[in-house]
């Protein structure tokens, strides 16, 4: 329970390094069924006072986007009209220049509609994704896969 008079709860983005953050972030925004971010007015805006280099911007979906950073966010939740920027649940990914190489420490878990679970596999196969491993435990079933560039995540 959070009390009335203390401080706000924290805001969080869940951040996830990618040699391709935007061919991750289609990725993730097809599966999640999110809104890539479109941070367009900002940049251009940017780019006219000559604050930031055209070097560090690409074109993607056909408008100016971030070169090494890209966000998805869910559909519903509120947003930065000015900047695109996502106020509510969001996946950021940025570019590192190693690919990944152990297990990861964090993974996401996605939760299919009830008896939708091998469905939603097939969908995220077709997508681009893995099945690593499938798990049946006592505590129930679900499938432990990876995205296109080997990040695990479940999908129960």
């Amino acid at each position: 329970m959070t009390s009335t008079s203390g401080p706000a709860p924290l805001h969080i983005k869940i951040v996830v390094d990618a040699t391709d953050p935007h061919a991750q972030a289609d990725f993730w925004a097809a599966a999640l069924r999110y809104a890539v971010e479109d941070n367009s007015a900002l940049i251009e805006k940017l780019l006219g006072f000559g604050a930031v280099p055209a070097e560090f911007t690409v074109e993607s979906h056909g408008r100016r986007a971030w070169r090494d950073l890209v966000a998805v966010r869910h559909p519903d939740d509120p947003y930065e009209e000015e900047s695109g920027t996502g106020l509510g649940r969001r996946l950021l990914f940025q570019r590192v220049p190693e690919a990944k190489t152990g297990k990861n420490r964090v993974h996401l878990d996605v939760h299919s509609t009830d008896g939708g679970r091998e469905a939603e596999v097939a969908r995220l196969e077709a997508l681009g994704a893995s099945v690593v491993r499938r798990v049946k435990e006592q505590g129930g079933e679900w499938a432990v896969m990876a995205d296109p560039e080997g990040n695990e995540f479940c999908v129960h």
